[in-house]
């Protein structure tokens, strides 16, 4: 980046900081939220930037006395050495980020090949993900859910929230998570004891904080029932789950765990605009020959990103060819050995691309 952009990034953070300081800001809480998270992104390039002005000043003043005094020449060889640490820092600093990084947002998970078994595997898949959640202190809804018979779920979509404006939330950590999870193990319905091979598939997608996708009312069909628990059993007595089908892209989104019929049809609102947004912006990706992850529509075990092998307590991440025997931690919500290595390899890949 040039002097002259670099000088923008600062006066942008002085003004954000200044922004910030005026109560006024925080009378709105998306504004100020919105403001804090990029005052948060710019702090650590203003940070860099600084020890690299310090470092390259303390440098000029130590080579000028090391030749008055030899013993000066020490501390100027060491201050050289810091240089290029900053440099590289500042640099992986200002790559282009991805302007969801600290974003909310909206899992579904739902069962594929395998039967009964996969969705069980389906309902481990979110007790990994709620209880990761909880780790972070952030929180997590489940907004709909389809059960099978033995207690997993064909379907469930999860919300999840951060409690805090941080730069990188909830999606700069899962966002890696969509695709087919393939599962190795003996199932519960399985009375020889053999090993069989089943998939669930994650889809995620940011939730937008600021209307981005127009949705035409005229082009939603919405229907209202009752919402119903284990077994298809009647939890209430009148008609307050909506699913919401948009017909031009037949994307239909259902939402029953609210108490009421409006706020559950608010809630579906909120889903379908982050489902809308993330196909409308695979589509742009598409037509620009964009190299980004795409996420696996179909639950085909052939096209899987991870495999879960309970025989060996083994998880295996096929993208950055990661592999773990700690199983019974990661399903207990210890999933930043993984998620970390997906999100080195995805710096790597920016940082070899921009020196490209």
């Amino acid at each position: 980046m040039d002097s002259s952009s670099l000088k923008g990034l600062l006066e942008e953070h002085a003004q954000l900081e200044e922004q910030l300081a005026d109560p006024s800001v925080h009378a709105d809480q998306a504004r100020a939220r919105k403001l804090g998270r990029r005052y948060a992104e710019l702090s650590p390039v203003v940070k860099t930037v600084r020890e690299l002005d310090t470092a390259r000043d303390d440098l000029e003043t130590a080579k000028e006395l090391a030749a008055e005094d030899a013993a000066f020449a020490a501390e100027a060889e060491e201050i050289s050495a810091k240089i290029p640490v900053l440099e590289a820092k500042l640099t992986e600093l200002l790559l282009p980020r991805d302007p969801y990084d600290g974003s909310d947002v909206v899992m579904e998970i739902k069962s594929g090949e395998g039967g009964e078994e996969s969705a069980l595997f389906a309902g481990d898949l979110l007790r990994m993900y709620l209880r990761y959640a909880e780790r972070h202190g952030w929180k997590a809804e489940v907004l709909d859910s389809v059960d099978s018979d033995l207690g997993g779920f064909k379907d469930v979509t999860v919300s999840i929230k951060s409690r805090s404006a941080d730069v990188d939330g909830v999606w700069a950590r899962l966002k890696f998570e969509g695709g087919v999870h393939r599962v190795q193990r003996v199932p519960a319905t399985e009375s020889q004891g053999r090993i069989h091979t089943s998939a669930s598939g994650v889809l995620i997608y940011p939730e937008p904080e600021d209307v981005e996708v127009e949705i035409d009312p005229n082009d939603l069909r919405i229907d209202v029932y009752r919402s119903s628990g284990p077994g298809g059993q009647s939890v209430n007595t009148t008609d307050s789950a909506v699913r919401i089908t948009h017909l031009p892209t037949g994307v239909v989104v259902s939402c029953q765990n609210e108490k009421s019929q409006i706020q559950n049809r608010a809630r579906a609102l909120q889903v379908l605009q982050a489902r809308l947004q993330a196909i409308a912006e695979e589509e742009a990706a598409a037509k620009a020959s964009d190299a980004r992850r795409s996420q696996v529509r179909t639950v085909d075990r052939s096209e899987r990103v991870r495999t879960y092998n309970f025989a060996e307590n083994r998880i295996a991440d096929h993208r950055v060819n990661y592999k773990a025997y700690n199983l019974d931690q990661v399903l207990d919500g210890d999933l930043d050995g993984v998620l970390n290595a997906l999100i080195t390899a995805d710096r790597e890949e920016r940082l070899a691309a921009h020196a490209g």
